[in-house]
């Protein structure tokens, strides 16, 4: 068994590896074309957008490892179908629930991979690009990450008036050492009546409050007419919050770029607010079921393994491979839509695409095994 193993696991990872080096080159070249049009903006030379590109394909490989996975297996199981080795295989023992266990085990180390790439690597290296690029060219986008958040606190003592404060915060701008930038918070009541007005150049996340600086405070006052503005200038502010910085940062970061545990977090953070998560949601949803993605293509195949070497050469299985994995990625897209236009549950929306694949590649397995 040891033997069949080392065959089949080997015959798939060269293939995929070869599958997923070929669309990395592929991606690379394009994105390096694409940021030429860069070079020559500050000091952004063809260097630097080489690396820059380079930085990015950890993000890539996340994106297209599953259909790298679907290709290479293809590619593989074909060959061997091919080869007459698999038959082979099958007259000495390999029956269909054992070779469908061991391609499991290899889908779910692809799986694995995919895990670590997008909840870790990849996230790390888009932002070293994002900040190698901004920086070189002077224009880090200021502002072009806003965000709106959402907190609920309770007046601190001698805070006039007393009660629950509702805060509406901006962050215009999050820098890679978690510098806040262009802050803007607006205070209300718990009747909604807007308390003060506090506008920041920079700020600090530390634990349980901001620390900003350059700070104009607005505060309504109660007064003959009314409540009426009263300004103040201060050179530093310590304002009292519950966000964190991992919400800070998530909430300004693309969804797509967000680790799980982020995404978890922000998702949490806008449920608890009573604040419109169906995206987040289904986006997390997504990210954690993204891997078994890797299992389902595995399973999607081997039933070429069963296909007679007459019923078309290994190029047509491959293009039918590519065929397929195009229709998973587009039926995936359709599905997060749908979700969001008829706000169906959020890991439905996400595991609809799995779990009809993997169910079409069960059924079309089965009736191999029976009827050829």
């Amino acid at each position: 068994m040891r033997t069949v193993r080392r065959l089949l696991y080997a015959d798939v990872l060269r293939a995929v590896a070869f599958v997923a080096l070929a669309f990395l080159s592929l991606f690379f070249f394009i994105d390096f074309v694409e940021e030429l049009d860069n070079v020559g903006r500050g000091l952004y030379k063809v260097q630097h957008a080489a690396l820059y590109c380079l930085l990015q394909l950890p993000g890539h490989f996340y994106e297209l490892f599953p259909i790298a996975v679907l290709i290479g297996s293809i590619f593989a199981m074909a060959r061997l179908a091919q080869s007459s080795e698999f038959t082979i295989l099958r007259t000495g023992g390999l029956g269909p629930g054992r070779a469908l266990g061991l391609l499991a085990m290899l889908g779910l180390a692809f799986g694995l991979v995919t895990f670590v790439v997008g909840d870790y690597a990849g996230p790390y290296f888009d932002a070293k690009a994002d900040s190698l690029r901004g920086g070189l060219r002077g224009d880090a986008a200021r502002g072009a990450n806003s965000a709106w958040l959402k907190d609920r606190r309770v007046a601190a003592p001698g805070e006039e008036p007393p009660g629950e404060r509702i805060d509406s915060i901006n962050v215009g701008h999050v820098g890679a050492s978690g510098r806040l930038e262009d802050v803007r918070i607006y205070e209300f009541s718990a009747d909604g009546e807007m308390l003060a007005r506090i506008a920041a150049e920079r700020g600090q996340v530390e634990d349980g409050a901001w620390l900003l600086s350059d700070v104009r405070i607005t505060r309504w006052q109660p007064g003959e007419g009314g409540r009426l503005p009263a300004d103040e200038q201060l050179v530093e502010l310590r304002w009292t919050t519950q966000l964190s910085p991992a919400v800070v940062g998530a909430s300004v970061s693309p969804l797509r770029s967000m680790s799980t545990v982020d995404l978890y977090r922000y998702m949490s953070h806008l449920s608890d607010n009573e604040q419109a998560a169906q995206r987040q949601e289904i986006q997390f949803w997504k990210k954690a079921l993204y891997p078994l993605a890797c299992l389902v293509m595995v399973g999607l195949a081997l039933p070429f393994a069963y296909l007679h070497a007459r019923s078309g050469g290994v190029s047509v299985k491959v293009f039918g491979g590519i065929l397929l994995g195009i229709s998973f990625v587009l039926l995936s897209n359709v599905s997060t839509h749908l979700g969001l236009l008829r706000d169906w549950t959020p890991w439905v929306a996400a595991a609809a695409p799995s779990v009809i694949y993997l169910l079409l590649s069960l059924a079309a397995f089965s009736w191999l095994v029976r009827y050829r």
